[in-house]
């Protein structure tokens, strides 16, 4: 069965076998090492002296706070990615539930964060291996960075998740290193306060400064979001894309968790010699040079890998806008017939992570939560509106799933939200408010409907044929 369809130069196809389509070849192994090397396990040293200082001394208790709020938040993006499983994420879940406004706007702000997570990743490896080879300028090392990570996405999600199993595997031996390593280093120095971690270290108090480095946290969790971009390209992806969801939060959440105890536990202090490379204090504090070489080597490679997963992410949430008309189909929404990617989009995204050259990392970390953390109230929402609202499933259970849950997850990324600096509000809101500004350009001034694409006519003839 035909039907019709428009490419990227706004030429209808004859049907849909002819036009290329994101390939469905990822189980759930792969969809969670996705999100997890998304996440980066060693992303905890990426704030953690920030945080440290926020909290004084209290990391590991505002990673359980963070991770308590994304549990619910990660519940409600396996729920619609079920009901939705298309590209696009916050995206589609936001417009398919409340209209193509809302979801223009939802997929705006997450798209904040997503442009920025590959600058800050090539950012991290652009200051690490200046540090261990000074003679070469920071910049080479970026620009470097970048272009190996757009080709691996431009041949394909394939390669992205074959790589994702080296890089994974290279972290896995180093936090195993670095566990043993601290244990031995624990058992040399006597007494050890093992709450401290939890009742801090006196420089700060009160239940403020957790929520607020808590709110700094979120951008460690964006791997589950991550995931639900890649509902095209997962197998059975009504079932496989929710179960990688909740197990890449929770896995990643015990993982910040107990790597962030552990490094307090051993490093006491937040007197670092410079806050931005607080974990070579720590690894230097657990295991000597070797740890902290072994730790540069490790964080390098899964920075890489993050700037793989999460450039690979905005391309496609770019994509699914373009394919929607939202933005230049023309230039957004099309697919390579070669390597069926959206190579346009990832070119694109490379060229605005050339800005990691001269971005400040403190900004960088705090954009990535604030636009992360209203599309994670938005798609809490989108739950209440799908399931309770428009469905009707009001009786029984289905109650504290469809609106209690959500709602609860909603009240509680709002109150992360608010607990971040007001730079930040300058800033995103500024962002928000060129979103609005573009959509008046789309809408015509909001004479016009925002353009809304029709989900079913992107689904290939055979597999619509299977149900």
């Amino acid at each position: 069965m035909s039907h019709t369809t428009v490419d990227g130069s706004g030429a209808a196809a004859a049907s849909a076998t002819e036009a290329p389509h994101l390939r469905r070849v990822l189980g759930v192994p792969s969809l969670v090492l996705f999100g997890l090397v998304y996440m980066v396990p060693l992303t905890v040293f990426t704030t953690y002296g920030i945080v440290t200082q926020l909290t004084g001394g209290r990391v590991p208790l505002a990673y359980v706070i963070t991770l308590v709020a994304m549990a619910f938040t990660a519940r409600s993006y396996a729920r619609m990615a079920s009901a939705y499983p298309f590209a696009g994420s916050a995206y589609v879940y936001a417009q398919r539930s409340f209209g193509p406004g809302v979801g223009f706007l939802s997929g705006w702000s997450l798209m904040l964060d997503y442009l920025f997570l590959p600058m800050i990743n090539y950012l991290v490896i652009g200051i690490y291996l200046n540090a261990a080879f000074p003679a070469v300028p920071q910049w080479v090392f970026i620009v470097a960075a970048i272009a190996l990570v757009t080709v691996l996405n431009v041949v394909g999600i394939v390669s992205v998740a074959r790589a994702n199993f080296v890089i994974i595997a290279v972290q896995a031996l180093f936090i195993v290193a670095f566990v043993v390593l601290s244990l031995v280093a624990l058992g040399g120095i006597g007494s050890v306060d093992l709450l401290a971690p939890f009742t801090g270290d006196g420089t700060v108090e009160g239940p403020g400064v957790l929520f607020a480095g808590a709110a700094v946290l979120c951008l460690s969790f964006l791997g589950f979001d991550a995931v639900s971009t890649l509902s095209e390209e997962a197998k059975e992806p009504t079932r496989s894309v929710p179960r990688a969801i909740i197990i890449t939060t929770v896995a990643a959440g015990i993982i910040f968790i107990g790597l962030s105890y552990l490094s307090q536990v051993v490093f006491p202090s937040n007197a670092f010699a410079d806050v931005d490379s607080a974990a070579l204090d720590v690894m230097t504090a657990a295991g000597g040079q070797f740890l902290a070489v072994f730790f540069t080597a490790a964080y390098i490679a899964g920075a890489t890998g993050s700037a793989l997963t999460s450039q690979a992410s905005v391309a496609r949430i770019l994509y699914a806008m373009g394919r929607d008309r939202v933005l230049p189909p023309s230039v957004f929404g099309r697919l390579s017939a070669r390597f069926r990617t959206p190579v346009i989009a990832i070119l694109i995204v490379s060229a605005v992570s050339l800005l990691a050259v001269v971005i400040d990392l403190g900004l960088l970390v705090e954009m990535i939560s604030f636009g992360a953390l209203i599309a994670f109230s938005v798609v809490n929402l989108t739950v209440i509106k799908h399931y309770f609202v428009d469905r009707r499933e009001r009786t029984g259970a289905a109650v504290l799933n469809n609106l209690v849950l959500p709602l609860v997850g909603f009240g509680l990324t709002v109150w992360l939200w608010t607990s971040l600096s007001p730079r930040t509000f300058v800033v995103g809101l500024t962002w928000l408010a060129l979103g609005v500004v573009l959509l008046a350009v789309v809408t015509r001034g909001f004479r016009r409907p925002t353009p809304m694409l029709d989900l079913r006519e992107e689904v290939p003839a055979e597999e619509r044929a299977q149900g």
